[in-house]
């Protein structure tokens, strides 16, 4: 056995594998798209597309369109993110919840109420109920909308049921 094959074996391979993640940011720094995206645990176009949907997330780019995420905007995604995934809104609905509101006061609101729900009300009409508000199957579809709204749901919900059983029995 030549001596570089003895070098071969006489190696000892560390059983801890290096850890391969880059060493945490400090609390203010700016993130990175793909560290916010880990972070929140969704994938990067998503956050693009919120950009698109939500008009006070608005990121710093550089060069090449790098986004930089600042520790608002990070918050504000926190916000964005529990009424869509926790609460169920839908995109139209978390942007009714969130419009006329500048960032600072969106993540107020949610820091005021100890992280756990947004404390806001839709301006336009305060009869409107949301998703964790509901107490039936039907509530939960309806929630967000006025009883007038929720009325002509249940309405074309039945008349959807009937159109099922009618193609059911032919």
């Amino acid at each position: 056995m030549d001596s570089a094959s003895q070098k071969i074996e006489n190696l000892t391979v560390d059983s801890e594998p290096a850890d391969t993640k880059a060493p945490k940011k400090a609390p203010g720094a700016f993130l990175t798209i793909s560290e916010v995206a880990e972070e929140l645990d969704i994938q990067q176009h998503v956050l693009r597309f919120w950009e698109t949907k939500f008009s006070q997330l608005k990121p710093l780019k550089r060069g090449g369109g790098r986004r930089y995420y600042r520790p608002e905007d990070v918050s504000l995604l926190k916000v964005i993110h529990t009424l869509l995934y926790s609460d169920k809104y839908t995109i139209k609905g978390a942007q009714k919840l969130l419009k006329g509101q500048s960032k600072m006061q969106i993540i107020q609101g949610y820091t005021a109420n100890n992280n756990e729900r947004p404390a806001f009300i839709p301006s336009n009409d305060q009869n409107v109920a949301t998703p964790s508000q509901a107490t039936s199957k039907n509530d939960v579809v309806t929630a967000g909308f006025n009883a007038k709204q929720k009325a002509l749901l249940k309405e074309a919900i039945e008349d959807l049921k009937e159109l099922r059983s009618i193609i059911a029995n032919s």
